[in-house]
């Protein structure tokens, strides 16, 4: 599976916004749909967005929908997540993964992520 480092979290006001960053040392980065999930406080894992290996293709869950961008660049092996309009609820750690099944099925294979704080 893909390695991944995630990073760009903070602490941002409600309506702020934010870009994450996935950084990945493995040569097959490219050939890899990949996805944000994160993590709300007691919860469980939850899927984001995902994008195809070429970044051809993009799907959103519904909150993220109209937010949220994700884009790829693989000549850097990088994944990012634009979030815009943040709210409260947004808060939770952030994590990238490739995936075993386009769009929503991650392998196991998990970075430390990304803390993403907002406050009301």
């Amino acid at each position: 599976q893909v390695q991944v480092v995630e990073s760009g979290g903070g602490l941002v006001q409600a309506g702020g916004a934010l870009r994450l960053s996935c950084v990945s040392s493995e040569h097959t980065f490219s050939t890899y749909n990949m996805g944000w999930f994160r993590q709300p406080p007691g919860e469980g894992r939850q899927f984001v967005a995902a994008i195809n290996w070429n970044g051809a293709d993009t799907s959103y869950t519904d909150h993220a929908k109209g937010r949220f961008t994700i884009s790829r660049d693989n000549g850097k092996n990088t994944l990012y997540l634009q979030m815009n309009s943040l709210k409260p609820e947004d808060t939770a750690i952030y994590y990238c993964a490739a995936l075993r099944h386009w769009p929503s099925l991650p392998f196991d294979s998990w970075g430390q992520g990304t803390q993403v704080t907002v406050s009301s």
